[in-house]
């Protein structure tokens, strides 16, 4: 005999909807509004986020971008990243039958729910993969208060 939890609703997630539904439309449909050539595309770079006691960390994958290709920039609490990856050359001998790497530039901000240090932001770039450190203010850490 199986047991197996029954799910009489199915519970919409309509933020995580919505979010999908406009990258999807920027990404694919602001393409042909616009007039792009249709070999043209938009990307995104994928981003993990996540917080410890002491700092928020931003991982991103950025693979075949150079530390010059990127910036990052930090103003009224909202980190940004931006970057591009060119295009590789096209030589005039190969074919080229299928293209599913995507080019060009792009923009991602992150509102942060609390203050950081500025002046203790690491970034580290590394196979790909950037890293960012934002270390919580002293005003923004969980404070213990003491019971008398």
């Amino acid at each position: 005999m199986w047991l197996v939890k029954r799910q009489p609703r199915v519970e919409l997630d309509v933020p995580r909807m919505m979010d999908r539904f406009f990258t999807d439309f920027w990404n694919t449909s602001l393409a042909n509004f616009t007039g792009w050539d249709e070999d043209s595309t938009v990307w995104t770079p994928r981003v993990d986020v996540k917080e410890t006691k002491d700092a928020y960390e931003l991982l991103a994958d950025l693979p075949g971008l150079d530390k010059k290709d990127i910036k990052i920039s930090l103003q009224d609490n909202v980190l940004t990243l931006q970057g591009e990856r060119r295009e590789e050359t096209k030589e005039e001998e190969e074919n080229r039958y299928y293209y599913e790497r995507q080019y060009g530039a792009f923009t991602r901000s992150f509102r942060l729910p609390e203050k950081v240090d500025e002046k203790n932001i690491q970034a580290e770039y590394k196979d790909g993969v950037l890293k960012i450190t934002l270390r919580k203010s002293e005003e923004a850490k969980a404070k213990q208060i003491e019971i008398k």
